[in-house]
């Protein structure tokens, strides 16, 4: 079977790629997943191409033109989501600001906080992400961050950790506790929070690729107005669910592309050292390229169904199948280098040591945007039926 696109997605597909062949910024050409670099701020070539991207309607093509936009349709979102993920270049290096705050901002923000959401898309502000913490992560229900109200103010006490660009950014989405005393996933609000706030302390920490874009963020008496607050007082579990709908609508996309741009290089690793005939090899090259087909199929077959009204379990299964999948083939091509597999020396390693980089990165790749284990509950919770353990 050989899926095809109609003509006039092919036009959309033609448009925005003759924009990104002519403006794609030299540091996204390689291919791979940008993993940051040492700076002291968010590059300013980063800067420059999402500016150009909002300006231009290739920012959010659903959105309108105000909003870095061109108002396409859904299957134009899909067409112009796969071109970027086929190519490896991403929108912006700084996740937060066009994929969930200024989504969420203009979904449940008042008219003041829905003006703010035009300088996240574009970049001329620089989001972090208050959600996880020490004994929060992907369990968000058990987040502890205090606010506690204190006439106009807020008063927040907590920690909050893996905050991507903390170090730089200037506002937070921060989420908090304002009801002790509920249950788990009630009495959670959402506030907007200034980063150079009086107690607010900003510790990067340093991963294993060396680059420190995540933080911890401590909050001792930081005082927030509450005219800050977005959407109503404990009702914030409402927008984090909308947050995190934002943050994985196109995680499949970016996976399926990885998983493809990978493989492409496992097949010119392997002809490249000389085991193209080998049987085990060429049988697992066979797998790993059935693999990839199966979730490209099923991720088009859930946004089928989405489009058409209905619910897309498809997706729920999408992040962690893509996820993995993108670990096992960073595996594989570091075990055909034998004895060189763990070497990182661009220098010695093949392909500039792309498969061991990648495979370092990709161990974030099954905790991000929640835990492979998170989604397996889900799967087994609202796609099968099955009881809670």
């Amino acid at each position: 079977m050989r899926l095809s696109w109609d003509p006039e997605s092919e036009a959309f597909r033609a448009e925005i790629a003759a924009f990104l062949d002519e403006h794609t910024p030299e540091q996204l050409r390689d291919g791979r997943d940008w993993i940051g670099e040492e700076a002291d701020e968010v590059p300013g070539w980063a800067r420059d191409w999402q500016a150009l991207l909002f300006d231009s309607g290739w920012m959010i093509p659903a959105y309108p033109p105000e909003l870095g936009g061109r108002n396409a349709t859904p299957l134009q979102t899909l067409v112009y989501q796969e071109e970027l993920a086929a190519r490896g270049v991403p929108r912006s290096v700084h996740f937060g600001g066009y994929g969930i705050v200024g989504p969420s901002l203009l979904e449940f923000g008042n008219e003041e906080q829905r003006a703010l959401a035009p300088a996240a898309i574009r970049g001329d502000t620089v989001w972090c992400v208050g959600m996880s913490e020490p004994d929060a992560g992907s369990d968000l229900g058990s987040l502890s961050t205090r606010a506690e109200l204190d006439g106009d103010s807020f008063v927040v006490n907590g920690q909050k950790v893996w905050t991507s660009y903390a170090e730089w950014a200037e506002r937070c989405f921060l989420y908090v506790r304002t009801d002790p005393s509920a249950p788990k996933h009630k009495g959670i609000s959402v506030l907007i929070l200034d980063m150079d706030t009086p107690g607010v302390e900003v510790r990067p920490l340093r991963h294993i690729t060396g680059n420190a874009e995540f933080a911890e963020v401590f909050l001792v008496d930081a005082v927030v107005p509450r005219s800050n607050l977005v959407g109503e007082l404990d009702n914030g579990w409402r927008i984090t669910m909308g947050s995190l709908a934002h943050e994985r609508g196109g995680l499949w996309l970016e996976g399926v592309g990885y998983a493809q741009r990978a493989l492409d290089g496992l097949v010119t690793l392997v002809r490249d050292r000389g085991l193209a005939a080998d049987p085990v090899v060429r049988r697992r090259i066979g797998e790993l390229h059935e693999e990839v087909r199966s979730i490209r199929a099923l991720g088009y077959k859930g946004f089928a169904s989405f489009a058409q009204g209905s619910s897309a379990p498809e997706h729920s299964y999408m992040k962690l199948a893509a996820s993995e999948l993108r670990q096992r083939l960073n595996e594989f091509g570091m075990d055909l280098q034998g004895a060189y597999a763990t070497v990182t020396d661009p220098e010695l390693a093949a392909q500039g040591g792309r498969f061991q980089a990648a495979w370092q990165v990709s161990l974030a790749a099954t905790i991000g945007g929640g835990t492979s284990e998170v989604q397996r509950n889900i799967v087994a919770n609202r796609v099968l039926g099955l009881p809670r353990g």
